[in-house]
């Protein structure tokens, strides 16, 4: 059965009239019920409008009304982000920022509210592609070894915990989340299964297969850890039996990645971009790659021909006799 969505609580803010504040809110609602954003996604939208409002605010000297917001100039939507790039903003929190302004328009002329056409005008800012730091096989494999852990004031149980969830990351490719989010029924025993079914981004499912060894780590963790797992429950629990939180995970992986010698990039996010990278170098194909990660683009998982195409470059550089 699907989680109730949240209610959004009425915004408050000293600088919008109540009709604009109104809308938000019934905007950020159908953001979550509608939408199905994340919860950190539609937080960061409504933190970019609400920062927007109180700019505009300030630059107008008065209460920001619906009709003062339909009326927008292009020059308004430049001034705010001129005053956040000043504010050592970077061009994706832009970007976002942008994108959130935006849906709130679209939202308001779906609505009947009016047009905000300014902000169709402004232009994206320009953002540099960086690729993903992959980590080396022999180091991604080492995360998922619990003897790494040895010497460790924390319980064994603990332990078989990390290593069974960085395995999954990076054998199976899944977000931190998606690894947090199995359920104990979601996960097969050894031998009586090969292939999870992952709820991912929006709520969409996919099946992505699973390593028998990476089974038997998670199966190691199910029999030693001492709080009950029931079928229905999540598979990975913290210290007292609730649910996981992923800076434990995090944490566990900046100590691990100090001790291997790893630069910082080296992060639970990076064992799903190892997880592509390594496939890719091997023949994978693309757009299987793109299916198993639960992109909804292939031009997504194109990024990763780029890690390929510079580790080729580089064993040509290294290789390649001088003349």
């Amino acid at each position: 059965m699907a989680k109730p969505t949240p209610a959004v609580q009425p915004i408050e803010l000293a600088c919008a009239a109540d009709d604009l504040t109104l809308e938000m809110t019934r905007w950020l609602s159908h953001l979550r019920a509608e939408r199905r954003l994340s919860p950190k996604t539609s937080e960061a939208y409504a933190r970019d409008v609400r920062q927007f409002l109180e700019f505009l605010g300030e630059h107008w000297g008065r209460r920001v009304t619906l009709a003062g917001f339909s009326a927008l100039e292009a020059s308004d939507v430049r001034a705010f982000m001129a005053m956040r790039r000043a504010s050592e903003i970077g061009s994706r929190s832009l970007m976002r920022a942008l994108a959130g302004l935006r849906s709130f328009g679209r939202f308001l002329e779906r609505e009947g509210k009016g047009k905000v056409g300014a902000l169709s005008a402004i232009r994206a800012p320009k953002v540099g592609k960086s690729l993903p730091k992959p980590i080396q096989v022999a180091a991604a494999k080492r995360f998922a070894d619990a003897d790494e852990r040895a010497g460790e004031t924390r319980d064994p149980w603990i332990w078989a915990r990390d290593a069974a969830v960085m395995a999954l990351l990076y054998g199976s490719g899944l977000r931190i989340s998606e690894a947090l989010g199995l359920k104990r029924r979601d996960v097969p025993l050894p031998g009586a299964g090969d292939v999870l079914v992952v709820t991912g981004k929006g709520n969409k499912t996919r099946m992505v297969p699973v390593l028998q060894n990476v089974l038997a780590l998670v199966q190691d963790y199910v029999a030693m850890c001492p709080h009950p797992l029931p079928a229905e429950g999540p598979i990975f629990v913290g210290a007292r039996g609730g649910p996981l939180s992923p800076r434990i995970i995090q944490l566990t992986m900046e100590r691990l990645r100090g001790a291997l010698g790893l630069p910082d990039s080296a992060t639970p996010h990076a064992l799903r971009h190892s997880f592509a990278t390594h496939l890719l170098s091997r023949g994978g194909d693309l757009r299987a790659i793109q299916e198993l990660l639960g992109h909804a683009s292939l031009s997504t998982t194109q990024i990763y021909t780029g890690i390929d195409s510079e580790r080729l470059l580089e064993v040509y550089r290294t290789a390649h006799p001088r003349a």
